[in-house]
């Protein structure tokens, strides 16, 4: 109804709030805190932070991802608790494994395993998850002008086995090398509607944006944005993408000031994300777990009125203009 160049918060009188995919994201974070990346500790502690997010009484949850939690809280065991789905919630929980595991590849298709399977268990929702990990791992090793998409296109032909997946984004090289646009691309990819939840169409449509403006955070968040369809999931992976590439200075400051959340504030986010760079610069140090402690409490208020301002918006697409 709104949209078009440049993208702006409508969300709540010109103010943002946060998706269940940045929380996630943190869920991932803090989990790697508490860990400090050792798989069966992650494997723990992000099950715990999964199934006490659902009980935050979360809006807009995917149906696999609900019954992947629901089966944790009934004893199934982590590797076990995901349901054959293909879609899309993984990926949002990959981009801080990317960068987090750099240079390890072993370790990270370990923790991609584990954050995969607690929710979705298939193998093309494991490769995209894979894919955006290895994104977000190539794009934070180099510069931005370093950022080349047939290397990185080269680098996932050793990591990839799932046929679909590989014609998916051989498409994707294609229409970059071509100068095509995103509609294009959604044309020949079958979501010509609407980027949907399925994981083979949110990692090509994410990888395309994030490839085809690799140096402007903005552009790429905006053009995958516009693709419509589940566009919280697909400007997520796209900004840790994104982000990734241009580190945080190249975020628009408006968008960021923008945002008004608690108690998972852009304070807290920040702080998390201080706690975890030290950790990583300090891979062998024997340190103790931590954590950044969040205000439990708020949270189901929280996410009570998120609820209610998402419903207002639904109500408000009932009356002209449409």
């Amino acid at each position: 109804m709104f949209g078009g160049h440049p993208l702006k918060h409508r969300f709540f009188f010109g103010r943002g709030m946060i998706s269940d995919d940045t929380e996630h994201t943190c869920m991932v974070g803090q989990a790697l805190l508490k860990s400090c990346g050792e798989p069966l500790l992650f494997e723990k502690s992000l099950a715990w932070y999964l199934r006490l997010w659902l009980l935050g009484l979360p809006a807009g949850i995917g149906f696999a991802t609900l019954r992947g939690i629901l089966r944790l809280w009934l004893g199934f065991s982590p590797d076990k608790s995901g349901v054959n789905s293909a879609g899309n919630g993984p990926a949002m929980r990959a981009s801080l494994l990317g960068i987090y595991c750099a240079g390890q590849p072993d370790r990270l298709i370990k923790l991609i395993q584990i954050s995969t399977r607690m929710t979705h268990r298939n193998e093309l929702a494991e490769q995209g998850v894979l894919v955006v990990a290895l994104g977000c791992a190539y794009a934070a090793a180099k510069n931005t002008e370093q950022v080349n998409p047939k290397d990185f296109f080269d680098l996932l032909k050793n990591h990839l086995s799932n046929s679909e997946m590989r014609n998916a984004l051989s498409i994707v090289q294609t229409e970059l090398s071509r100068g095509g646009t995103a509609d294009e691309l959604a044309g020949k990819l079958g979501f010509g509607k609407g980027v949907s939840g399925y994981i083979l169409h949110t990692v090509p449509a994410a990888i395309f944006c994030w490839l085809k403006h690799r140096g402007n955070f903005r552009d790429a968040v905006e053009e995958v944005i516009l693709m419509g369809g589940d566009t919280d999931t697909t400007g997520a992976i796209t900004g840790a993408l994104a982000g990734a590439t241009v580190g945080a200075k190249g975020i628009p400051a408006e968008w960021i000031d923008g945002i008004w959340e608690w108690p998972r504030s852009v304070a807290w986010i920040r702080k998390l994300a201080r706690q975890l760079t030290i950790q990583m610069e300090h891979p062998f140090n024997k340190r103790k777990e931590c954590d950044v402690r969040l205000f439990g409490l708020g949270i189901i208020p929280r996410n009570l009125l998120f609820l209610a301002i998402v419903l207002l918006h639904g109500l408000r697409r009932l009356l002209p203009p449409y």
